[in-house]
């Protein structure tokens, strides 16, 4: 199963949503993901074993040697088709 770190400032209310939103609409095209949330402080623990970041807010520009999605369209209902698009493609390596 494919591991997704969903990432904001403070761990909590905007990355939930957003990490229950990918989620379902994963499942929705028969893919099950293991979603973990945290703030960005934590991102460097959690990021280590996840093979997708959705950052919803702007991060220090570092290197988690993982691939890397906004979750700002997830958050406004805006492009959140072809977000969810980008997120299929990078877990299944095409």
């Amino acid at each position: 199963m494919k591991r997704v770190v969903v990432a904001c400032g403070s761990g909590v209310a905007t990355s939930t949503m957003v990490g229950e939103l990918l989620k379902n609409a994963l499942a929705k095209r028969g893919m099950q993901v293991e979603v973990k949330i945290c703030d960005f402080k934590s991102l460097s623990s959690y990021a280590a074993n996840a093979d997708l970041l959705i950052s919803i807010a702007p991060y220090e520009n570092v290197d988690y040697g993982i691939p890397v999605v906004s979750g700002i369209p997830l958050l406004t209902g805006v492009g959140t088709d072809q977000t969810v698009d980008e997120v299929v493609r990078v877990l299944s390596g095409k």
